[in-house]
């Protein structure tokens, strides 16, 4: 369901939220349940669109912004004025496809780095709205992988840590300014 918020999809010089990167212990905590749905909490989410536009991103968790709530903004088309973004408050995944595809990822977190990861094809979730209304969304494609790489940071597990050829992994953070011992590996 797309959000109601309305926010201009531009590049802001200086976006609202400061974003965080791979090394930051932030990124590496879990987020709280989001136990209010208030115009404080829906300016959070304009401004967190705002900082994602601003930084050509298509999603973005609280967390990257040093916010541990239970709270993404996505917006996989943000070149078209007229798709909606989505907003996921206390997101859960309640089935996951038997398929997996493996696609290249980056993150707003890790500028620059873009790796093959391999995730679920498609994704049921339940999840409230921007006005605290229960929402169930099933997705495949490019905003199945988006929500799963979103909600990862929900739980302290940035893209890297799912990444399963270290050498590439390791040449690719390097290149790009980041320490391989950031890397958190799940199993």
């Amino acid at each position: 369901m797309p959000s109601e918020i309305a926010v201009e999809k531009k590049k802001l010089k200086n976006p609202p939220l400061e974003l965080h990167y791979l090394g930051d212990r932030v990124l590496r905590q879990a987020a709280k349940r989001i136990s209010k749905v208030d115009d404080e909490l829906r300016q959070l989410i304009r401004e967190m669109l705002q900082t994602m536009y601003s930084k050509d991103g298509i999603g973005l968790a609280a967390p990257q912004v040093a916010i541990h709530k239970q709270l993404i903004v996505i917006d996989c088309e943000p070149d078209n004025a007229a798709n909606q973004p989505l907003v996921l408050i206390n997101p859960t995944i309640k089935q996951v496809s038997k398929e997996v595809c493996v696609a290249q990822e980056g993150c707003l977190s890790i500028p620059n780095v873009y790796i093959d990861v391999k995730r679920p094809e498609a994704v049921e979730i339940a999840y409230k709205d921007e006005y605290g209304r229960p929402r169930t969304l099933k997705a495949n494609d490019l905003l199945s992988r988006c929500i799963q790489h979103e909600m990862d940071h929900l739980n302290g597990v940035v893209f890297v840590d799912r990444v399963e050829n270290s050498l590439t992994l390791a040449q690719e953070l390097s290149k790009n300014g980041f320490s391989y011992q950031a890397v958190k590996p799940v199993a």
